[in-house]
C-alpha cells in the first residue's frame, strides 16, 4: 500500500496515462487503498488540470482523455529510456521531420533522467547503429542537446569548429537556432569574436560547452532563421537553375524526393514538372533523379544532362548490357 499521497498519485497518473479504461477495483488494487480513495485521488488529478473521465456501471472505470491543454506526463524507467533513445536516433541524423522541436524535447527528457538511466540511454545507442537513407553526416546527440539547451536558455555558446577547408577555431555565440534540412543540423548564431551572424554545420562542431553567461537576443536580418540559412548557403556556393519532366504524378514524386529540392508541379494525372534553383553537385542530382522508380526527362542545364546520360551509360555497362 502506498500511503504517501504525492506518490501514489503519480503512480495513478502513470497507469492512467496507459491508453486503456481501468476499472475502479483494478486501480484500488493496484495501489493497495480503497475505492473511495481512488476516487478521491481521481478527483485531485482533475483539480490539477488532467481530464480524467469516469464510466458509470457496476464496477465503474477510469481513463485519461484528450483535454485542452497537456499536463505534463510521467513516464516510468522502460519509457523514459525507449522515448530517449528513439529521439538520439532520429536527432542524430537529421532525419526529415525530426526538427528542433525534438532536440528540444530531448534536452529537457535528458536534463531530468537519473544517472542509472541516462547510463542504459548511453548502453542502448552505443550497441546499435541505424540503417538511415539520408545523405548527412551523423552528429553525437549530446552536441544537439547542448546547443538546444543554450538556445533555449538564451546563454553563451562556446565550440570548436572545423571549417570546410579543415581550419580549426574556436567560438563564441549567442545561439539563435536550429535548424534541420533534411540532411544536416545547422546552428545560427551571433559569432561575438567576429561581431556578426554566422551559420556553422553542426557535425563540425565539438566540445560544445555551454557558458552560463546570459544574453538577450539580437534581432535577425532575415527575420527567419531558415531564411537566413538559405541565403547563406547560396552565398557560399553556386547555384544553377534544372528542369525536369517525370512520368508520374506530383504527389509520387514529391514522396521520393527531399522537400527542400523543390516542389513539383501537376502537369496532368500521369505526369509532373520541376523547376527549382539548386546548389548541389549535378552529380549528386542525377543520382537522385536516377534513383525515382519513374521515367524522367532533363531539359536544363546541359551539365546535368550530360550527367544523366554518362551515368546511365555507366550503368548500362556494369549490368553487361
Amino acid at each position: 500500500m502506498t500511503t504517501d499521497t504525492p506518490a501514489r498519485l503519480l503512480q495513478l497518473l502513470s497507469l492512467l496515462q496507459t491508453p486503456r479504461e481501468w476499472p475502479g477495483g483494478e486501480l484500488a488494487e493496484r495501489l493497495g487503498v480503497s475505492r473511495r480513495t481512488v476516487r478521491r485521488d481521481v478527483d485531485r488529478l482533475r483539480e490539477l488540470g488532467y481530464p480524467v473521465q469516469a464510466t458509470l456501471g457496476a464496477d465503474g472505470g477510469y481513463r485519461l482523455v484528450a483535454g485542452k491543454a497537456m499536463p505534463p506526463l510521467v513516464l516510468d524507467d522502460e519509457e523514459a529510456v525507449a522515448i530517449a533513445v528513439g529521439l538520439r536516433a532520429g536527432a542524430g541524423h537529421a532525419v526529415e521531420g525530426v526538427d528542433e522541436a525534438s532536440v528540444r524535447a530531448l534536452a529537457k527528457l535528458e536534463q531530468v533522467l537519473p544517472s542509472r538511466l541516462r547510463h542504459r540511454v548511453s548502453t542502448l545507442q552505443a550497441a546499435t547503429t541505424p540503417l538511415t537513407s539520408g545523405d548527412g553526416a551523423s552528429i553525437a546527440p549530446e552536441t544537439l542537446t547542448v546547443m538546444a539547451s543554450t538556445v533555449a536558455g538564451r546563454e553563451r555558446l562556446r565550440f570548436a569548429y572545423r571549417a570546410g577547408d579543415g581550419t580549426q577555431s574556436r567560438r563564441l555565440t549567442e545561439p539563435y537556432r536550429l535548424v534541420s534540412t533534411g540532411r544536416r543540423w545547422y546552428l545560427v548564431a551571433y559569432d561575438l569574436d567576429r561581431a556578426d551572424w554566422r551559420t556553422f554545420r553542426v557535425d563540425r562542431v565539438s566540445e560544445p560547452f555551454a557558458t552560463g553567461a546570459r544574453f538577450t537576443p539580437r534581432e535577425l536580418p532575415t527575420g527567419s532563421a531558415a531564411e537566413y540559412l538559405r541565403q547563406s548557403m547560396y552565398r557560399r556556393q553556386e547555384t544553377y537553375a534544372f528542369s525536369v519532366t517525370f512520368a508520374a504524378p506530383a504527389a509520387f514524386v514529391a514522396a521520393r524526393l527531399p522537400a527542400w529540392l523543390g516542389t513539383p508541379e501537376p502537369l496532368d494525372e500521369e505526369s509532373s514538372r520541376m523547376r527549382a534553383t539548386t546548389g548541389d553537385s549535378v552529380q549528386w542530382l542525377a543520382v537522385r533523379l536516377a534513383m525515382l522508380d519513374c521515367e524522367f526527362t532533363v531539359h536544363e542545364p546541359d551539365e546535368l544532362v550530360r550527367c544523366v546520360r554518362d551515368l546511365g551509360g555507366r550503368l548500362t555497362r556494369a549490368a553487361g548490357g
